[in-house]
């Protein structure tokens, strides 16, 4: 068949025919496919290398910010150490002992873990060497023993095991030498060496109290508050007098329990008083009491068992408080546990005691009530006593609510409730934290701001005034429970108070600014006030505003301003828990 024309190409080679191109077509697709196959190996080969990079980079990212939250530690601590007017109050301490702390957050098995683990316990120990508080020796030597734990290959393995002998060396030293002026030392448990003792019919009695005035004191009544763990009694009397205690042994022959009594001198036994109390709670069976002579009353609490106990006075009306403890370990009450408001689900508390976590129940005080009306505000008609109960209500119903822990109340109407009742609610309750509400007030009009205080003792005379103005006391009484109190702190958490008003103060005055302008922070400080004596949780007093100062007051009479106050005494306390018991944070965050 002859070529035409058109087949010219063709034959000449210069282009190929139209089955064939359609052949290099489909070898170019498969080529292309290949490639793409080739760069998506690539890719996820390259993709692979940089995840392993990142994660052999993760330690040294992790390490990178330890040493950062390790300079920062060591800045604050320089500080501290160039500041001697800082160095006398508590929260600057524990402010630079939480950044060596964090370090160890940081990266806990990293090379700074250890060093940020032992900063904080060496200043933990000087701080112990302030506040001849056993709490913050003991907190020290956890830590130490916590590097010696979890770090053997540490250089701090080694520091930290000489410092632990340090420390044993110095308490048996204390021990064997005593009490030295000016310094608090660590007694052995006077309940162990009483009842370890023969009866000793002639040793003569501690004297607790001064003297009382020429007339005889009158016992006006016998209180008492108790959970299977923990009992509190009052003992009132209309003035002042001195009083002794005495541990007794049980008594087969004469069928008489263990037994404690407390004898008041110069005192007569009030016709109206009820001489016997029946207690019948798992440490105590009942309290009696009766004119132990002419001119003494005896007060006698029959044992069934307990663990240890403090004796202490209060003054304005004069009371002797007694509160006896039991095992560490007792379980709560069931009808205590089980009386809690219901809501939706399954709220935080709930998990927090099936976990065993650290708050789930929060005792909210509302300060004074009743015929006690707390500071006048400036405006006419406003006392702090209403105002205390309105933000009480609404702080128990915000935390009810956002943070679904059980809240109990000291007090839901305008009732009178003694101080050391307060705290007795909290401890029979088993609560976590406890929280008391106040205004401020001054003679000084001008005077304004926020502060929250832990207890402790007094560091300064604005502090020592608010605590006698709180107390319903005289400052000289202030001055002479500083003398007792540091034997009363002994088993109070006052490493967690103060972290829990560093918390609140912090979150609250940084709320409030946002909002409200000429807001002032007073600071963290620390003084004895009896609502917080015996408390055997993190507690603090927040004075929320002072009602003496016009602007103030008129902002505290304002729904918005008590609902913003509540709002960020919450943060402080979601702060707080974030801090002391982060597995709670997790569990607490649909409700953020």
């Amino acid at each position: 068949m002859p070529l035409g024309r058109n087949a010219a190409p063709y034959a000449a080679g210069c282009a190929p025919r139209p089955d064939v191109r359609r052949r290099g077509a489909g070898d170019a697709a498969a080529r292309l496919k290949g490639r793409a196959r080739s760069a998506a190996r690539r890719c996820a080969v390259v993709g692979l290398a940089c995840a392993l990079m990142l994660l052999a980079a993760a330690p040294a990212v992790r390490a990178a910010t330890a040493r950062q939250q390790y300079n920062a530690a060591e800045k604050c601590y320089k500080a501290l150490r160039n500041h001697p007017a800082r160095q006398k109050y508590r929260q600057y301490w524990l402010a630079c002992i939480e950044k060596f702390e964090g370090v160890y957050r940081a990266d806990p098995v990293g090379p700074w873990a250890a060093a940020g683990l032992y900063m904080a316990a060496d200043l933990y120990l000087k701080l112990h060497r302030r506040s001849f508080l056993e709490a913050d020796r003991q907190e020290a030597v956890d830590l130490y023993q916590r590097i010696v734990r979890h770090f053997p290959h540490s250089v701090y393995h080694k520091r930290a095991q000489r410092a632990l002998r340090a420390q044993k060396t110095a308490r048996s030293q204390e021990v064997q030498r005593g009490p030295s002026a000016g310094a608090y030392v660590a007694r052995p448990d006077p309940i162990a060496q009483l009842v370890g003792k023969k009866p000793a019919a002639a040793e003569k009695p501690v004297v607790k109290a001064r003297p009382s005035p020429a007339g005889p004191s009158l016992v006006t009544g016998l209180r008492f508050w108790s959970n299977p763990n923990y009992t509190r009694v009052v003992i009132d009397a209309d003035s002042e007098t001195a009083y002794h205690q005495r541990l007794l042994k049980k008594d087969p022959s004469l069928h008489k329990p263990r037994r404690l009594y407390i004898d008041l001198d110069h005192c007569r036994l009030g016709k109206t008083i009820q001489r016997k109390i029946p207690i019948h709670d798992d440490l105590l069976s009942s309290v009696r009491a009766g004119q132990y002579t002419l001119d003494s009353v005896r007060v006698v609490m029959d044992i069934k068992s307990f663990k240890r106990y403090k004796i202490f006075s209060l003054r304005n009306p004069f009371r002797i408080v007694v509160d006896v403890w039991g095992s560490e370990a007792a379980a709560a009450p069931p009808a205590a546990r089980s009386r809690r408001r219901p809501h939706r689900g399954k709220g935080v508390g709930d998990l927090a005691r099936q976990l065993s976590l650290g708050v789930s129940r929060i005792v909210i005080d509302a300060g004074h009530g009743g015929h006690d009306y707390g500071a006048p505000g400036v405006i006419k008609g406003v006392y702090e006593k209403n105002i205390t109960l309105q933000i009480a209500r609404r702080l128990a119903a915000k935390i009810r609510k956002k943070l679904h822990y059980q809240v109990i109340m000291t007090r839901t109407s305008d009732r009178y409730l003694t101080l050391e009742e307060r705290t007795a609610i909290a401890n029979t309750k088993n609560a976590d934290l406890f929280i008391s509400i106040h205004t401020n007030a001054a003679r000084n009009h001008l005077a304004a701001g926020i502060e929250t205080y832990f207890l402790n003792l007094a560091t300064d005379e604005d502090a020592i005034l608010v605590a006698a103005r709180e107390n319903a006391t005289s400052r000289k009484n202030i001055s002479d429970l500083q003398t007792i109190l540091n034997d009363l702190m002994q088993h109070a958490k006052i490493n967690e108070s103060a972290r829990l008003a560093q918390d609140v103060e912090s979150a609250l005055v940084r709320h409030m600014r946002a909002r409200y302008p000429r807001i002032r922070s007073k600071g963290v400080k620390q003084a004895p006030f009896y609502v917080l004596l015996g408390a055997q949780m993190p507690a603090i007093l927040v004075e929320t505003s002072f009602i003496s100062n016009p602007r103030e007051c008129r902002r505290l009479t304002s729904q918005k301003y008590q609902n913003d106050l509540c709002d960020g005494i919450i943060m402080g306390i979601r702060a707080y828990v974030r801090q002391m018991h982060p597995k709670m944070l997790t569990l607490a965050s649909p409700a953020q």
